[in-house]
C-alpha cells in the first residue's frame, strides 16, 4: 500500500472480527515498532504482549473491550522520564500503520488505572505504560483503494487545512 494512502485512510477500529492474526503478521507490526527513531537512539522503550494478562490489563483501559476483544494487544513501556513518551507515540503509530499495511485494524487505548496496570505487568517502579494498542482484523473488512487519498481526505471528520496550517 502507498504510505500516503496508508496515513490517510487509516481510521481507528474498535471491533474486531473473531480471528487470529498471523505469526508473521505480528512479528511485522512488532519489528515496526522496534526499529522507529528513538531520542538519541535510547530506545526507551519496551513491548509487552499482552496474553495471559489481557483481561486484567484490560481493566485498567477506558474501553476495556477494545483490548479484551482484540486478536493482539501491546502495552508500550516507557521509562517515566525524557522524550520516551513522545518515542513510544512514534512506535505506537508505526505498529497501527504496518497493521493497516496487512488489514489489521487498531486502536490506541489511554490508561485509566496506571498504578494497577503497573502491578498487573510487574513494571519497575521508574517504568509506566505509556498506551497499550490493540490489533486486529476489522468486522466490516476496509479497502483503503477504494477512495484516492483526496477521497479520504474529503470524508475524514477533522478540521479544515487552514484552522491547522499556518505559516510563520
Amino acid at each position: 500500500m502507498d504510505a500516503y494512502l496508508a496515513v490517510v485512510s487509516k481510521r481507528e477500529v474498535r471491533t474486531y472480527a473473531d480471528r487470529a492474526l498471523p505469526s508473521e503478521v505480528v512479528r511485522r507490526i512488532l519489528e515496526a515498532g522496534r526499529v522507529t527513531g528513538s531520542s538519541q537512539n535510547r530506545q526507551a522503550r519496551r513491548f509487552v504482549v499482552l496474553e495471559r494478562l489481557r483481561d486484567d490489563a484490560a481493566k485498567c483501559v477506558f474501553v476495556p473491550t477494545n483490548v479484551s476483544t482484540a486478536a493482539l494487544a501491546v502495552a508500550i513501556v516507557i521509562g517515566q522520564r525524557g522524550p520516551a513518551g513522545f518515542d513510544a507515540g512514534r512506535a505506537a503509530q508505526n505498529m497501527m500503520l504496518a497493521a493497516w499495511n496487512e488489514g489489521v485494524g487498531s486502536c490506541p487505548n489511554g490508561i485509566s488505572e496506571a498504578d494497577q496496570l503497573a502491578r498487573t505487568l510487574k513494571l519497575e517502579d521508574s517504568e509506566q505504560v505509556a498506551n497499550i494498542v490493540s490489533f486486529g482484523y476489522p468486522v466490516r473488512e476496509a479497502d483503503p483503494a477504494r477512495r484516492s487519498a483526496g477521497e479520504w481526505i474529503a470524508a475524514a471528520d477533522r478540521k479544515p487545512f487552514d484552522e491547522i496550517v499556518t505559516y510563520a
